[in-house]
């Protein structure tokens, strides 16, 4: 980063001239689609799926080779609040779980072909308490925004994004209530599995927290720092580098969101190459898919985190994309079409 510019303000440099959708490569699938041995619109919103592909990847025949679940793990220092039914420790030994392979998510991607990949974020070192001081200073936050843009591997070509951190859904909260508006008990949901004296303590958090930061909170980017945790910064990073880059990214849920909110906060068209994998039962995660503009592919009654419904999204995402790409057509079929 250049001395003379204060980190954020290099990292919003980066929303000013953002990729377009390839209108050219959406009349491509289009005219392919009206081609396929099947009445117009008949596969509802597979056909707009392939229409989103092509458009961000800028693509005539779009294609998924290489798809990633990209999971950002973190620790949060607003755990020492009493708001997670596990300690901090849970999220390394999940971190582990990833690696050897038991967690759910590690069999929705072996299931569906999809690459699974896991960032730690100083898991030995948590965030600040952020009901005593923001969670991360401008220049810890700024770098793990840049690092979140550093984790697209080339050649990915479709990207969920994954977390896992014991008081994400906590920070989640706080940010969509410093977003949309209080009470905190609005956006809250009980997480890992809190009592309810546990969900008291998680709203009680969240609103000295915001008690606290209040003056700060009209910018994203002092939000994403004061209530963050290092995976909303990263993913941050990775939904935009994913821009940058011309690769469509599938949300998953309750926390992915938080950072796509974030994004949608600075300026609306930040995720507009996103689609809502599916819409979890955590919190009010659909009240902000609502706010974010996004229709759920999927409703599960999922809240597990860790990319899972994102992961499961992707199946469909590779059906749609096998029907578009495979299916006759009315000529090579020999079927006769719509009579005039």
């Amino acid at each position: 980063m250049h001395a003379d510019i204060r980190p954020f303000e290099e990292i919003r440099m980066l929303f000013a001239n953002l990729p377009t959708p390839s209108e050219e490569s959406v009349a491509a699938v289009r005219a392919r689609d009206a081609q396929l041995t099947k009445p117009p619109g008949a596969l509802g919103r597979l056909e707009e799926i392939i229409e989103w592909l092509a458009a961000w990847q800028g693509r005539a025949e779009p294609a998924i080779e290489r798809p990633l679940v990209a999971v950002f793990a973190a620790n949060h220092g607003v755990v020492a609040q009493g708001v997670s039914a596990f300690p901090a420790s849970v999220t390394e030994q999940m971190v582990a779980n990833f690696t050897g392979g038991g967690a759910a998510i590690n069999q929705i991607c072996k299931a569906h072909g999809v690459g699974l990949k896991v960032y730690e974020l100083a898991l030995e070192r948590p965030t600040q308490d952020f009901t005593q001081a923001p969670a991360m200073d401008e220049r810890e936050a700024a770098a793990t925004f840049a690092y979140g843009t550093a984790a697209i591997e080339d050649g990915v070509d479709l990207l969920a994004p994954g977390e896992m951190g014991i008081g994400n859904t906590t920070v989640a909260a706080a940010i969509y209530t410093a977003l949309y508006g209080g009470p905190a008990s609005r956006w809250t949901g009980r997480g890992t599995g809190v009592d309810d004296t546990g969900l008291a303590r998680k709203n009680a958090a969240i609103e000295a927290a915001l008690k606290l930061h209040g003056p700060h909170l009209s910018d994203p980017f002092e939000i994403m720092r004061r209530l963050g945790g290092r995976e909303i910064a990263a993913m941050m990073g990775a939904i935009t580098a994913a821009r940058l880059n011309r690769i469509p990214v599938v949300l998953d849920g309750y926390v992915v969101c938080a950072a796509a909110a974030l994004l949608h906060a600075i300026t609306p068209d930040a995720i507009a190459h996103c689609v809502a994998g599916h819409v979890s039962a955590e919190g009010a995660h659909a009240d902000v898919l609502e706010r974010l503009g996004k229709k759920p592919l999927l409703d599960l009654g999922m809240r597990l985190g860790e990319g899972s419904g994102a992961g499961l999204a992707i199946a469909i995402i590779k059906t749609a994309l096998a029907c578009h790409r495979d299916m006759a057509t009315f000529e090579s079929a020999g079927v006769s079409g719509k009579a005039s």
